[in-house]
C-alpha cells in the first residue's frame, strides 16, 4: 500500500504541471486587460482612470505583474517576426503588428513604422489645446488610433489623409506635418520592401526561465541561497497566488478570508450527511419493503426533489423574522470576538439553516446509494454463509455486509471532496455567507481572474487528493483489494 501511495504521489507531479499549463493557457487568453482593470478599479471610474493611468503608470504596473515577459519557455514562430513582441504593452497593438508581419514579413521596417506611429501619437498628446485646435485634435487622435489598429492599405491611406486634413485646420498643429511625412515614408518602405515569404519559414524561439508561466507557477524567488528580498513573485507552489485585480490584495489573503467559512460548512455538512445517510440506508435495506422502508423512501425522494435554493428562500421567509418566526438571523454576520466556546455558539446560530440546506439533498442521495449497495451485498453467498454459521444478525450486517457496501459511497466521497473549498454559490449568496462560492461568483463577474484560477487549481489538487483517499479507503474497507504487484 505504501509503495502504491508513493507512486500516486509521484504521478501527482506531472498531473499538476499539466493542470497548471491548462489553467495558465486559459488565463493568458482571458478577455480584458488586467493592467487597465486594476487601474480602473482603483479609481472607481473608467474615464478618470484613463486620465490618471499615464503611460508610465501603465508600464510600471505591467512590469510588476510580469506581463512584459514572454509567455512560455519557448514559442513556435516564424522568420518574419521578432522575439520581443511581448514588450509591446497594448494587446490590440500586438495583434495589429502580428497582422502586419503576416502581410509584409519584414520586421525591421514594421518596427520602424510602429515607432513612427507612436512618435506621432506622443507629439499629438503634447500639443496644448486652444479654441482653434480642440476639435481637430479629437479627430486627429481618432485617426492615429485607427492607424494603430488597422492594416488594410485603403483604411490606412484614408487615415493618413484625415490626419493631414486636421493638421491643416490649426496653426498649432503644423509641427506634426514632419512626423506625419516620416510615418508615411516608413509605411511606404514597409510595403515596398515586403518579404512575406518569411512568414512561412518556421522558427523556434527559446526564452529560458524568465517567462510569465515560470514566474506564475515557480516564482522568481531563489530556491537556494540567500534571499535579498528583491523578488516579485514566490510562485503558486510556494503560496503566492498573485494579486487581486479588484483591490490589489494578495489572492492568498482573500482566499483565506473566504475559505474558512466554506470549509467549516462543507466539512460539517459531509459529516452530518454520512453519519445519517449510512445508518439510514442500512436500516432501509434490512427492512426492505416494510412500511418503514417505504416511508423513508418517500420522504427522501421528496427531499431530493426540492431545490436547495428554494428551501433556503423558504427557510429565510419562515424562520428569519417577517410575518412568521424570528428564530434565526437572515444574514450571516457573526461576532467572533467572545472566545472559543462563545464563537462556536455564535457560528452554530448562524450556520444552522445553511447546514440544513447544504445537507438534505446529499443525505437523500447517499442513503439511496447505501440502501442499494446493502441490498446487493445482503444477497451474496458469503452473507448467507455467515448467517448459517450462527453469527448474529448485527455482526453480519455491520461487520461483513456494510463494509463491502461502502465502496460506492467512497467513490462518491472522492467526487465531493473538492467541495470543501469550492462552496455552494447559490446558497452562499442567499445566506450572504462570504465563502468561496460567493467569492468565485463575484470574481467571475468582475473578471478577477487571479482568484478564479487559484480556485481552479485548488479544486484540481483536492480532486487528486480525493481520489487517492478513496483508493486508500477501498483497501481499508475491503482487504481483498490490493494495490501490490503480487499475484
Amino acid at each position: 500500500m505504501l509503495q502504491y501511495i508513493l507512486k500516486r504521489l509521484l504521478i501527482f507531479i506531472p498531473t499538476l504541471l499539466v493542470i497548471s499549463l491548462i489553467t495558465f493557457a486559459i488565463s493568458t487568453n482571458a478577455p480584458g486587460d488586467p493592467v487597465e482593470q486594476m487601474l480602473t478599479s482603483q479609481s472607481g471610474d473608467g474615464q478618470a482612470a484613463n486620465l490618471q493611468a499615464s503611460e508610465k503608470a501603465y508600464l510600471d504596473l505591467r512590469k510588476e505583474l510580469g506581463l512584459d515577459l514572454p509567455i512560455f519557455y519557448f514559442a513556435m514562430s516564424n522568420a518574419a517576426g521578432t522575439d520581443t513582441l511581448h514588450k509591446v504593452a497594448k494587446k490590440f497593438q500586438r495583434d495589429n503588428l502580428n497582422r502586419l508581419t503576416y502581410e509584409y514579413g519584414n520586421w525591421n521596417e514594421i518596427s520602424a513604422y510602429y515607432s513612427a506611429t507612436r512618435k506621432l501619437e506622443e507629439l499629438t498628446f503634447s500639443v496644448k489645446k486652444d479654441s482653434l485646435n480642440r476639435t481637430p485634435l479629437i479627430s486627429l487622435k481618432e485617426s492615429i488610433n485607427e492607424v494603430m489598429t488597422k492594416h488594410e492599405d485603403g483604411s490606412l491611406q484614408s487615415s493618413f489623409a484625415n490626419i493631414e486634413k486636421q493638421i491643416a485646420k490649426a496653426p498649432s498643429l503644423a509641427a506634426l506635418s514632419g512626423p506625419l511625412d516620416d510615418l508615411k515614408n516608413k509605411y511606404k518602405g514597409m510595403v515596398d520592401n515586403a518579404t512575406s515569404y518569411k512568414y512561412y519559414i518556421p522558427k523556434l524561439k527559446f526564452y529560458g526561465t524568465n517567462n510569465q508561466y515560470h514566474r506564475w507557477f515557480f516564482g522568481d524567488k531563489p530556491w537556494f541561497g540567500k534571499d535579498d528580498g528583491n523578488w516579485a513573485s514566490a510562485g503558486f507552489i510556494r503560496g503566492d497566488f498573485g494579486k487581486s485585480y479588484r483591490d490589489r490584495r494578495p489572492v492568498g489573503t482573500v482566499l483565506w478570508e473566504a475559505i474558512q467559512y466554506t470549509f467549516i460548512i462543507s466539512v460539517l455538512s459531509m459529516l452530518i450527511t454520512y453519519l445519517i445517510a449510512i445508518p439510514l440506508g442500512v436500516f432501509s435495506a434490512k427492512n426492505n419493503g416494510s412500511i418503514a422502508d417505504q416511508l423513508i423512501t418517500t420522504i427522501l425522494f421528496i427531499l431530493y426533489s426540492m431545490p436547495s435554493f428554494w428551501i433556503a428562500v423558504m427557510a429565510i421567509s419562515f424562520f428569519c423574522g417577517g410575518d412568521y418566526f424570528d428564530w434565526f438571523p437572515p444574514y450571516f454576520s457573526p461576532d467572533l470576538e467572545g472566545g472559543f466556546f462563545s464563537d462556536i455558539k455564535e457560528l452554530a446560530y448562524y450556520l444552522f439553516l445553511p447546514l440544513i440546506c447544504w445537507s438534505y439533498g446529499g443525505l437523500a442521495f447517499l442513503s439511496r446509494q447505501m440502501r442499494g449497495g446493502m441490498l446487493t451485498v445482503l444477497s451474496q453467498d458469503y452473507v448467507r454463509t455467515a448467517k448459517a454459521k450462527g453469527l448474529d444478525d448485527r455482526t453480519v450486517t455491520w461487520k461483513h455486509a456494510m463494509r463491502n457496501s461502502l465502496l460506492p459511497i467512497i467513490t462518491i466521497f472522492a467526487s465531493v471532496f473538492p467541495l470543501a473549498i469550492s462552496g455552494g454559490i447559490v446558497l452562499e449568496i442567499i445566506f450572504s455567507i462570504p465563502g468561496m462560492g460567493k467569492l468565485g461568483y463575484e470574481a467571475v463577474v468582475a473578471r478577477n481572474y487571479p482568484i478564479v484560477f487559484a480556485v481552479m487549481m485548488f479544486s484540481a489538487i483536492l480532486t487528486l487528493i480525493g481520489y487517492l483517499v478513496a483508493d486508500i479507503l477501498y483497501a481499508v474497507v475491503d482487504p481483498r483489494i490490493s494495490y501490490s504487484n503480487k499475484k
